[in-house]
């Protein structure tokens, strides 16, 4: 009883604490002309910079604030009051199941792999220098072109734990999840945001145009993060090739990943119209693990920490659905650019949802900019939300920005990259093809005399 106690006076603490911050800056915003919402937003997330051992009543505080000012003042995009608040989250709930099944699955996928001993034998057969950090980066971004980035970065995460002997410098941990997001940025199956786009009706090969800036991008933010990372803690020169492998949990490990890339293959190829009515990864992920659990256990007690990480990042993930970004400027490659900085603060999601009904963009500069631009700040992407649940360290914005600088300049060296090799091909508003096509000479109305 103390405890709960304890825990509602935290939470009205730092409630309070926004609302006062919100007061002060209310005015400026009004006079500015910025909506009071990323205000709110604004403060909560430097909250989570400024208070890293207070993160989840600030992210509860948060969303509580701005749920609470947007039922009794600017409504939702879907409506106003309690109606509307419905509305928004029965839109976001399937986005935030999977996030949210993902997240706990794999903290127990991520600990089945840890346990298998394997990650001990991988230094082995990697580089014992600093392209042996490379090397994991590369294979990062392999694994995230056909699954999904938040398993990619957690994989990643897990194997550098165990190589770099649990000292993992946070400028590494960003590369990795700028791999796990660039990595996906070319593929239709390999992130929501490219997937989206192929439901909506663009070509999967406009989209593979994303890979000639990822591939630059990872390369310019891979070899700083590696030589970050081995003058922090180098790789282990002597691993241990006979140590004894559990091949069960590492079936185990497979299994999870071969049914996540399955039916993340299979919902959208085959019923993409249903894709977003259920959280089908997710639960598909959880009835592997539970299958699996008669072969191996999984560590159950790892769930409770997991489900407070959880909690906490999807209370980010909310605030950022909140935001009323409604529009976005008119389609050109300066505006693609900048939604990269843009998806580094909020839901990458809504940004791809808004460039699809718009048109007129290039869908792989676009994929890659929403995509790997969510990089440059841990909470930009789902990947980073996930490795910061391993690596609390990680949720300083400060550290993140200052030791992942790399990541900004990658991006920045990936778009001018493409920009140069291919150019900016816009894409006509691809819904509005068939009205543009030509008339069939047979069919055109006779002229009058």
């Amino acid at each position: 009883m103390y405890s709960i106690l304890r825990i509602a006076a935290r939470f009205i603490a730092y409630e309070r604490g926004l609302i006062i911050g919100a007061l002060v800056l209310a005015g400026v915003a009004a006079a500015l002309g910025v909506p009071i919402e990323f205000v709110l937003f604004a403060l909560t997330l430097a909250g989570v910079a400024l208070f890293h051992h207070h993160t989840f009543y600030v992210a509860i505080a948060g969303l509580a604030v701005i749920t609470l000012y947007e039922l009794g003042f600017t409504g939702f995009r879907e409506g106003a009051g309690l109606a509307g608040l419905g509305a928004h989250m029965l839109h976001e709930w399937v986005v935030l199941a999977n996030l949210g099944l993902l997240l706990l699955g794999f903290a127990l996928l991520s600990n089945h792999f840890e346990e298998s001993k394997l990650p001990a034998v991988l230094p082995h057969y990697l580089p014992d220098d600093w392209k042996g950090g490379l090397v994991l980066l590369l294979i990062v971004f392999v694994l995230s072109s056909f699954l999904d980035n938040i398993a990619a970065a957690i994989i990643g995460g897990t194997m550098a734990r165990v190589v770099f002997r649990h000292k993992v410098h946070i400028g590494f941990l960003a590369a990795i999840v700028a791999a796990s997001n660039a990595g996906g940025s070319g593929s239709v199956v390999g992130d929501t945001t490219t997937t989206m786009m192929w439901i909506d009706g663009v070509n999967p090969l406009d989209v593979l145009d994303a890979y000639v800036a990822a591939i630059a991008a990872v390369i310019v933010c891979g070899v700083p993060a590696s030589l970050q990372q081995q003058r922090h803690s180098p790789i282990i020169k002597e691993a241990k090739v006979a140590h004894r492998v559990d091949w069960p949990r590492v079936m185990i490990v497979l299994v999870i990943l071969a049914v996540a890339i399955i039916t993340n293959v299979v919902v959208n190829v085959k019923f993409g119209a249903i894709s977003d009515t259920f959280p089908f990864i997710g639960a598909a992920v959880w009835i592997a693990i539970l299958v699996c659990a008669l072969w191996r256990q999984p560590h159950w007690r790892l769930l409770p920490n997991a489900l407070k990480g959880a909690i906490f990042l999807l209370s980010l993930v909310t605030c950022a659905s909140m935001m009323p970004v409604d529009k976005l400027p008119a389609a050109s490659w300066h505006t693609a650019f900048g939604l990269g900085f843009v998806s580094s603060v909020f839901d990458n999601i809504p940004l791809t949802a808004l460039a699809l009904k718009q048109g007129g963009y290039d869908w792989g500069m676009l994929a890659y900019s929403v995509g790997f631009g969510g990089s440059m700040i841990w909470f930009g992407s789902s990947a980073g939300v996930a490795l910061s649940n391993s690596f609390p360290e990680a949720r300083s914005v400060g550290l993140w920005l200052r030791h992942g600088w790399h990541v900004a300049l990658g991006y920045v060296v990936g778009f001018a990259v493409t920009l140069a090799v291919l150019g900016w091909h816009p894409d006509a508003p691809h819904k509005d093809r068939r009205a543009a096509l030509p008339v069939p000479e047979h069919s055109a109305p006779a002229r009058a005399a």
